[in-house]
């Protein structure tokens, strides 16, 4: 039953304690009981709204390449958990690939993203480099499609 609850808030987070009971056939209690445990483990961590692009405030979001000099006390780990404390680090994760951690970063314009990453993020200990790539536009977020564009566009086939 927890895989299907966790299914269900991944597609809708907005339902209410008696939907999801019907919809997983069991009482509201057990529903409650449920989600605090979910959130007491952290596989529940928070909800999310996904705003349309010209609801959204005027931030600017960057992915930041960094790689880094593991430790061998702490692996990537030591530097990643630093990063994360920054305030302006909306999202880290550890990728392969070309650079060893992929930060998105939010703040109010160019300038303050540059000055993060140029006083604060790339003179962390155990960083070597960074790559900075602004985001422009959104189509889609968490699965959804910004766009309410439904039609499937077919490509002409040339023989």
């Amino acid at each position: 039953m927890k895989k299907r609850l966790l299914n269900i808030l991944a597609r809708d987070a907005s339902l209410s304690i008696n939907s999801l009971a019907t919809r997983l056939n069991c009482s509201e209690d057990a529903v409650r009981l449920l989600m605090n445990e979910l959130i007491a483990d952290r596989q529940i961590i928070g909800y999310k709204a996904i705003l349309p692009e010209n609801n959204s405030d005027d931030t600017v979001e960057a992915l930041i390449e960094v790689k880094i000099a593991p430790r061998r006390e702490g692996g990537f780990d030591t530097p990643a958990k630093r990063i994360a404390r920054f305030p302006e680090v909306t999202d880290l994760s550890l990728v392969s690939g070309s650079c060893d951690l992929l930060v998105m970063v939010k703040g109010s314009s160019l300038h303050e993203v540059a000055a993060f990453v140029a006083e604060k993020l790339a003179t962390t200990d155990g960083v070597i480099s960074t790559a900075t790539t602004f985001q422009l536009k959104k189509y889609k977020v968490s699965g959804r499609l910004l766009e309410d564009s439904e039609t499937a566009e077919r490509l002409i086939v040339c023989p």
